[in-house]
């Protein structure tokens, strides 16, 4: 009879055991909770506010160049020929008139030179070349911008970090504590404005020198067809 006894008090506290943690093994895992954008945001402090300046100054300023320059570089192929047909003919004002209401960099730089057509070839070279210059520097207006900005935004981001270390160790002085929970605070700051800052002055970079890219490409066609216009009017001196 004890030992019969001892058995079923045995199977009574296994019994008991496993009702306790069957619970724990069949209850499923709530899901980590996950931060948002704007979360993400907040807790990069407050170097996120000139950050975020940028980062809408950034894209601005891109995104107008942008236009600008492709607006400038869309050529009419056949427009070179037309002004030389007025030319050779003799047609000046059908000339003038065709780069008037033609508004790209191109016109303007050969209208200046058909209306100083007559004078010494020295004096119509350099109008063509000091109104290419001018519409090169148009083109080029607020690229700077981008400059400094692609320079700016990771220096900002640096900042960042060093404010989210000295939180750290502030933090850790305060509590006299070093737990995951304190460092937690001060890494925020540091890692979200450290990206932040990178991707900004990566983009400013990219689309620097991108859009130079699209100035150069203006730039060579403006210098070709001068040198075109020049030899033109050359012609029937020779």
């Amino acid at each position: 009879m004890s030992l019969l006894l001892q058995i079923y008090n045995s199977a009574d506290s296994l019994k008991d055991t496993l009702a306790a943690i069957t619970p724990t093994l069949t209850s499923p895992e709530k899901p980590a909770e996950t931060l948002n954008f704007l979360e993400l945001i907040i807790m990069g402090g407050k170097i996120m506010i000139p950050l975020g300046i940028l980062s809408i100054l950034a894209f601005y300023f891109s995104i107008e160049r942008f236009l600008t320059i492709r607006k400038a570089s869309l050529i009419d192929p056949n427009f070179m020929n037309v002004i030389k047909d007025f030319l050779i003919n003799g047609k000046m004002e059908a000339a003038i008139a065709h780069c008037k209401n033609t508004n790209t960099p191109i016109a303007r730089l050969l209208l200046k030179g058909i209306k100083r057509i007559g004078k010494p070839i020295k004096e119509v070279e350099s109008a063509v070349e000091n109104e290419g210059k001018l519409e090169i520097y148009r083109l080029e207006k607020n690229m700077n911008w981008l400059g400094i900005i692609s320079g700016i935004a990771p220096m900002l981001g640096f900042v960042g970090t060093i404010m989210g270390v000295i939180t750290i160790f502030y933090d850790i002085s305060i509590s006299k504590n070093i737990s995951i929970d304190i460092i937690a605070a001060g890494l925020y700051v540091k890692m979200i404005t450290s990206a932040t800052g990178l991707i900004i002055g990566i983009f400013a970079h990219i689309m620097f020198h991108f859009l130079n890219s699209m100035i150069d490409r203006v730039s060579y066609q403006l210098e070709s067809n001068a040198i075109e216009f020049v030899d033109l009017i050359q012609e029937p001196t020779q």
